[in-house]
């Protein structure tokens, strides 16, 4: 990576380049720059971004940016080979048990869904249910009891 990064810094002083004009014209911050030519991929959260910025580099310069990339392919390869492999299952259970511990809510402007939302529904359909049968029992027995008396009981 170091060698990587020496190249794009020769090839930036070669061309009278400072590292604030070419932060400016690739948008990114003078620090990343200067990561990238110091061959710190440690501050990088995130390798493919590294990996582009390293290609949008090298074409900005005119450089061969096929070169530079499968030389940082190479040298990533390397890097995650030497990582063994009771590491990985190490930071895979780590992850999974994070994973787990975490609540998944769609966007932090959603409010997560509860069962309890369920619950009421069910208990308004019960009760419409319940006053359903009462309403149609009381209609029944005022019904019944008026056709059981005289017609001057009829409430009117």
């Amino acid at each position: 990576m170091k060698e990587i990064g020496a190249a794009l810094k020769e090839s930036r002083e070669n061309t009278g380049l400072s590292l604030e004009e070419v932060a400016s014209d690739l948008k990114l911050r003078p620090s990343q720059i200067e990561n990238i030519e110091a061959g710190n991929m440690d501050a990088f959260k995130d390798v493919f971004y590294l990996k582009y910025f390293i290609k949008e580099y090298a074409k900005y310069l005119g450089l061969s940016y096929d070169d530079l990339i499968d030389e940082f392919n190479e040298y990533i390869f390397d890097y995650t080979s030497k990582i063994s492999l009771e590491d990985i299952k190490k930071a895979a259970k780590k992850e999974s048990k994070k994973d787990k511990k975490q609540k998944r809510i769609a966007s932090p402007y959603t409010i997560e869904r509860r069962k309890r939302i369920n619950f009421k529904i069910g208990l308004v359909i019960f009760l419409s249910i319940i006053a359903l049968l009462l309403s149609g029992f009381i209609i029944k027995t005022v019904v019944d009891t008026n056709n059981s008396g005289p017609v001057d009981n009829v409430i009117r």
